[in-house]
């Protein structure tokens, strides 16, 4: 049986591949942005729609990134190049190859520290960093 919000074993979530970090990482940053707007705006949702897309997008992340990197532990700091590396299997329409593996990296990081059950860190590393 599958339990929501299991985590599993530092030595297990470093051995998936960052690809599959930042798969789980984009989505726990998508619902972060997301949950942050509902919560302290009242927006529609297609105005609710584009501002998360702009902080969600590649591009919004990479910005968001230089305020985080000095942040990041040297544990984060390796998940983050590893994201940041890896061969992705698709490419981004709407930013620069650099943009592109520097949200990866970021992403990375996110879902790692969510499927470690370290959500204190996530709430450490992003509230007063997001741009709203």
């Amino acid at each position: 049986m599958f339990d929501f919000f299991t985590t599993i074993e530092k030595e297990r979530a470093r051995n998936l591949s960052p690809v599959t970090l930042a798969f789980v990482g984009d989505a726990v940053y998508s619902l972060y942005v997301r949950e942050k707007l509902v919560l302290s705006t009242d927006f529609k949702t297609g105005e609710l729609q584009k501002l998360t897309s702009q902080q969600v997008s590649a591009h919004g992340q990479s910005g968001l990134l230089e305020k985080l990197i000095p942040l990041f532990n040297e544990e984060e700091t390796d998940i983050y190049k590893r994201g940041r590396n890896a061969k992705k299997s698709t490419k981004s329409k709407n930013a620069s190859v650099a943009e592109y593996n520097r949200s990866t990296g970021f992403e990375a990081v996110i879902g790692y520290l969510y499927l470690t059950g370290q959500y204190k860190r996530i709430e450490q590393l992003l509230d007063g960093n997001d741009e709203n």
